[in-house]
Protein backbone atom coordinates (compact mmCIF):
# COMPACT_ATOMS: atom_id res chain seq x y z
CA UNK A 1 0.00 0.00 0.00
CA UNK A 2 1.29 3.36 -1.21
CA UNK A 3 1.77 5.76 1.94
CA UNK A 4 4.17 9.31 1.73
CA UNK A 5 6.67 9.67 4.01
CA UNK A 6 5.72 12.32 6.84
CA UNK A 7 7.98 14.52 7.88
CA UNK A 8 8.43 17.72 10.35
CA UNK A 9 10.62 20.64 9.81
CA UNK A 10 11.84 23.85 12.09
CA UNK A 11 12.01 27.00 10.60
CA UNK A 12 14.69 28.49 14.12
CA UNK A 13 15.19 32.75 13.44
CA UNK A 14 16.64 35.10 15.92
CA UNK A 15 17.18 38.27 14.68
CA UNK A 16 17.82 38.05 10.95
CA UNK A 17 19.47 34.80 10.94
CA UNK A 18 18.38 31.13 10.53
CA UNK A 19 19.17 27.96 12.21
CA UNK A 20 20.36 25.57 9.84
CA UNK A 21 21.63 22.04 10.04
CA UNK A 22 24.86 20.38 7.45
CA UNK A 23 24.62 17.19 6.98
CA UNK A 24 25.51 14.49 4.01
CA UNK A 25 22.77 14.13 1.44
CA UNK A 26 22.22 10.10 1.80
CA UNK A 27 21.16 9.66 -1.60
CA UNK A 28 24.25 11.93 -3.42
CA UNK A 29 26.72 11.93 -0.82
CA UNK A 30 26.71 15.83 -1.05
CA UNK A 31 27.29 17.56 1.91
CA UNK A 32 24.28 20.06 2.17
CA UNK A 33 22.22 22.92 4.88
CA UNK A 34 18.76 21.53 5.96
CA UNK A 35 16.24 22.94 8.69
CA UNK A 36 16.03 20.74 11.55
CA UNK A 37 13.77 18.37 10.49
CA UNK A 38 12.80 14.14 10.42
CA UNK A 39 10.24 11.76 10.12
CA UNK A 40 7.05 11.47 12.06
CA UNK A 41 7.25 8.43 14.13
CA UNK A 42 4.83 6.16 15.67
CA UNK A 43 3.07 7.28 18.21
CA UNK A 44 3.80 11.20 18.02
CA UNK A 45 2.05 14.25 17.34
CA UNK A 46 3.22 16.30 14.56
CA UNK A 47 4.28 19.03 17.30
CA UNK A 48 5.84 16.49 19.75
CA UNK A 49 7.68 15.09 16.25
CA UNK A 50 9.03 18.56 15.44
CA UNK A 51 10.51 19.55 19.29
CA UNK A 52 12.41 15.91 19.31
CA UNK A 53 13.87 16.21 15.81
CA UNK A 54 14.78 20.34 16.57
CA UNK A 55 16.62 18.37 20.04
CA UNK A 56 18.18 15.83 18.58
CA UNK A 57 19.58 17.84 15.37
CA UNK A 58 20.56 21.08 17.12
CA UNK A 59 20.24 20.38 21.05
CA UNK A 60 18.00 22.85 21.16
CA UNK A 61 14.33 23.21 22.64
CA UNK A 62 11.92 25.87 21.43
CA UNK A 63 8.17 25.99 21.27
CA UNK A 64 6.46 26.64 17.84
CA UNK A 65 4.53 29.63 17.33
CA UNK A 66 2.60 28.44 14.34
CA UNK A 67 2.83 26.31 11.13
CA UNK A 68 4.42 27.50 8.36
CA UNK A 69 2.88 25.39 5.60
CA UNK A 70 2.15 21.74 4.56
CA UNK A 71 4.75 20.77 1.55
CA UNK A 72 4.60 17.90 -0.71
CA UNK A 73 7.59 16.55 -2.70
CA UNK A 74 7.90 13.64 -5.09
CA UNK A 75 11.82 13.44 -4.75
CA UNK A 76 14.16 12.46 -7.65
CA UNK A 77 14.60 8.83 -6.07
CA UNK A 78 10.72 8.58 -6.15
CA UNK A 79 10.13 8.74 -2.77
CA UNK A 80 7.43 11.24 -1.76
CA UNK A 81 7.77 13.03 1.19
CA UNK A 82 4.43 15.44 2.94
CA UNK A 83 6.53 18.06 4.88
CA UNK A 84 4.90 19.85 7.87
CA UNK A 85 6.75 22.53 8.52
CA UNK A 86 6.71 24.98 11.78
CA UNK A 87 8.30 28.32 13.07
CA UNK A 88 10.08 29.34 16.19
CA UNK A 89 11.99 32.56 17.86
CA UNK A 90 14.54 32.64 19.74
CA UNK A 91 15.91 36.08 21.47
CA UNK A 92 19.46 35.15 20.75
CA UNK A 93 21.65 32.75 18.48
CA UNK A 94 21.81 30.02 20.84
CA UNK A 95 25.37 27.48 20.85
CA UNK A 96 23.61 23.85 19.64
CA UNK A 97 24.82 20.58 20.53
CA UNK A 98 23.67 17.91 18.16
CA UNK A 99 23.05 14.60 19.87
CA UNK A 100 22.17 13.23 16.46
CA UNK A 101 25.25 11.48 14.37
CA UNK A 102 24.30 12.18 10.98
CA UNK A 103 24.38 16.10 11.79
CA UNK A 104 27.60 17.37 10.62
CA UNK A 105 27.07 21.21 12.87
CA UNK A 106 24.83 23.83 13.08
CA UNK A 107 25.18 27.22 11.63
CA UNK A 108 22.95 30.39 12.07
CA UNK A 109 22.95 31.95 8.78
CA UNK A 110 21.54 35.08 7.24
CA UNK A 111 19.08 34.62 3.74
CA UNK A 112 22.34 35.46 1.89
CA UNK A 113 24.31 32.96 3.29
CA UNK A 114 21.51 30.51 2.50
CA UNK A 115 21.06 31.56 -0.91
CA UNK A 116 24.41 30.43 -1.56
CA UNK A 117 24.71 27.09 0.00
CA UNK A 118 23.87 23.67 -0.83
CA UNK A 119 20.31 22.77 -0.14
CA UNK A 120 18.83 19.48 0.84
CA UNK A 121 15.88 20.06 -1.53
CA UNK A 122 14.02 23.91 -2.96
CA UNK A 123 11.15 23.13 0.04
CA UNK A 124 14.11 24.66 2.26
CA UNK A 125 14.53 28.00 0.59
CA UNK A 126 10.63 27.74 0.26
CA UNK A 127 9.89 27.40 4.07
CA UNK A 128 11.91 30.04 4.79
CA UNK A 129 10.32 32.65 2.34
CA UNK A 130 6.68 31.22 3.34
CA UNK A 131 7.43 31.76 6.87
CA UNK A 132 8.63 35.80 5.91
CA UNK A 133 5.76 36.44 3.64
CA UNK A 134 2.73 34.43 4.69
CA UNK A 135 0.72 34.20 7.85
CA UNK A 136 1.43 31.34 10.25
CA UNK A 137 -1.28 28.96 10.60
CA UNK A 138 -2.30 28.66 14.18
CA UNK A 139 -1.52 25.55 15.80
CA UNK A 140 -5.08 25.32 17.23
CA UNK A 141 -5.91 23.91 13.70
CA UNK A 142 -3.45 20.72 14.50
CA UNK A 143 -5.40 17.30 16.20
CA UNK A 144 -4.07 15.23 17.93
CA UNK A 145 -6.17 12.04 18.88
CA UNK A 146 -5.68 8.25 20.19
CA UNK A 147 -8.53 6.30 20.05
CA UNK A 148 -8.95 4.04 22.86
Amino acid sequence: MYRPNVTVAMVLKSGERYLMVQERDKLSGEVVFNQPAGHLEENESLLDACTRELFEETGLTATPSGLVGIYSLQAKNGVHYLRFCFYAELDKCEKTQPQDTDIIACHWLTQDEIDTSPLRSDLVRQCIRDAQSKPLIPLNYLHYQVDA
